[in-house]
């Protein structure tokens, strides 16, 4: 017979040992505890209960999120992670609790105790929301404060540049300031942005710092613009920090043109006249116009008068068009500008002496007869009408032209043109005297063919037949030129003769016409 160490002789059987302790009484404030434990992130009430792998499920969730989370970033912590985190503490929370209220604790003797450490770790995940929050903050921040160097970067490296290169740039840095004071009023870049504006205003402007005033327009204009996007109350005094220096660059770029008779000077004098009428430099616009008519009065006289006559003609013309003149300025601008017309006319006679010396005979006799029409009581009156003369016959025969004609007349040589054409003539002539006359057309006369005149035996005027219409002139001793024209018709050449004047001798002279036909 065997013998059963867990037996008897009265064969009673002991029953088998439990595998796990028998649960505790339900403790509603274990659960809570254990439940609040797990809140914490860290699986504490799982630890308690001495579920382990449980435990490192919530460490690694709790790991997973400061990865996504850490460094703190201006977005945040994508919502995703944090929704799923949130639904993974809850679950663990509710579990925990679950598990708590059968399970006893290890560790700490009271339930009590262990809610009370859970509230306490509550602060915990509350802090460290605290001090993401302002990480994020201060992330954000850096954000904005490298936006705002960057756009200070643009208007420095800008300032570099020719405006017209640089005005995008400008532009986006401009846009960047704005959005800073629209979208992050608050923040440490917004309240750094007026100084960046005002380096922004004078990187724009440095051409005028410069004294490049015609370079510095354009940028001015531009900065008087800013003020639509920003609003005046955001720029402060800078919104009208413009306007004194763009008047003072409209003007000196005018006067500079305006010396240099560059025709884009009313361009600006105007748009200074029109922007600010009242302004200092506003007031210069007189005097500068005024210098430019008393340069170009005295250049008519110099070595150039023609040109001197072209350039007031197109100040008069420009000083008239000048927008923007009113009032006593206006007054005085339209004074300027008839002086300088006036000048045009009488200078005309100046301009048409040089063409003459020049050999330009053509251009001499339109600006000798447009003087002597325009000033019929100028004392060159006279003389300018013995230059035109000239001149015609200096087209014709340029050995005419070689010395300015004097208003010399009469002589003691007698000498009787006569008209051997079809056509009413006039007769030109100049040498030591220099005048002309018209003749009536001989009616029984023809024009001669240009092959009929080149022959030996060729004599106008010979014919005794006919009764030539003539005058008769006295003429000094010397050479004189004659040129004789048709009135009228077409494809008839001017005669011209040369006579060699001897005294003791009357001379005949025969005008004549020729056409092209042989």
């Amino acid at each position: 017979m065997s013998w059963d160490p867990y037996g008897s002789r009265d064969n009673f059987v002991v029953p088998p040992m439990p595998t796990a302790p028998p649960p505790a009484p339900a403790d509603p404030l274990r659960a809570v505890a254990v439940g609040l434990l797990n809140l914490s992130g860290l699986g504490l009430g799982y630890a308690l209960t001495r579920r382990w792998a449980l435990m490192g499920v919530c460490w690694v969730a709790t790991a997973l999120l400061l990865v996504v989370a850490l460094p703190a970033d201006p977005d945040g912590v994508p919502g995703p992670a944090v929704v799923l985190y949130l639904v993974l503490l809850v679950l663990a929370a509710a579990h925990g609790a679950y598990t708590g209220l059968r399970t006893r604790l290890s560790w700490l003797p009271a339930a009590w105790i262990a809610a009370v450490l859970g509230l306490v770790l509550l602060a915990a995940p509350a802090g460290g929301v605290v001090l993401y929050g302002d990480a994020r903050d201060e992330a954000t921040e850096q954000m904005l404060l490298d936006r705002l160097e960057r756009a200070d970067k643009l208007v420095k490296a800008s300032g570099e540049q020719m405006f017209g290169t640089a005005e995008g740039d400008y532009r986006r840095a401009l846009r960047a300031y704005r959005d800073l004071r629209a979208d992050h009023p608050d923040s440490r870049a917004a309240k750094r942005v007026p100084a960046s504006l005002k380096t922004f205003y004078t990187g724009v402007a440095s051409p005028y710092e410069a004294e490049n005033y015609c370079s510095a327009v354009e940028p001015l204009k531009y900065l008087r613009t800013v003020p639509r996007t920003m609003g005046k109350e955001a720029l402060g005094d800078l919104a009208t920090w413009p306007d004194d220096r763009l008047a003072t660059s409209l003007y000196e770029c005018g006067a500079k043109s305006l010396s240099g008779r560059v025709a884009d000077w009313t361009t600006h004098f105007g748009e200074l006249l029109t922007t600010f009428p009242e302004s200092e430099p506003a007031g210069k616009v007189g005097p500068a116009v005024q210098s430019a008519v008393d340069k170009g009065v005295k250049s008519v006289g110099g070595d150039d008068p023609c040109k001197a006559v072209e350039g007031l003609d197109g100040l008069a013309t420009q000083v008239r068009g000048l927008p923007g003149k009113q009032g006593e300025l206006g007054d005085a601008l339209d004074k300027e500008a008839g002086r300088a017309e006036k000048s045009v006319s009488t200078g005309g006679y100046a301009c048409g002496v040089d063409q003459y010396k020049d050999g330009s005979f053509s251009a001499a006799v339109t600006s000798m007869n447009a003087f002597a029409k325009d000033n019929p009581n100028h004392k060159n009156r006279a003389r300018a009408k013995k230059i035109a003369i000239a001149a015609e016959v200096a087209q014709t025969v340029p050995a005419a032209g070689k010395r300015l004609p004097t208003t010399a007349s009469g002589g003691s040589i007698s000498v009787t043109v006569k008209n051997d054409s079809p056509d009413d003539i006039t007769v030109l002539y100049t040498g030591p005297v220099t005048g002309s006359f018209k003749l009536k057309a001989c009616g029984s006369c023809k024009s001669y063919s240009l092959g009929s005149t080149l022959g030996l035996g060729f004599k106008p005027c010979n014919d005794s037949g006919k009764n030539y219409p003539q005058r008769t002139i006295r003429l000094p001793v010397g050479t004189t030129y004659f040129v004789h024209k048709a009135q009228g018709g077409i494809g008839k050449s001017p005669a011209s003769d040369t006579a060699k004047l001897s005294p003791g001798f009357i001379y005949t002279e025969c005008a004549y016409t020729t056409s092209y036909g042989f």
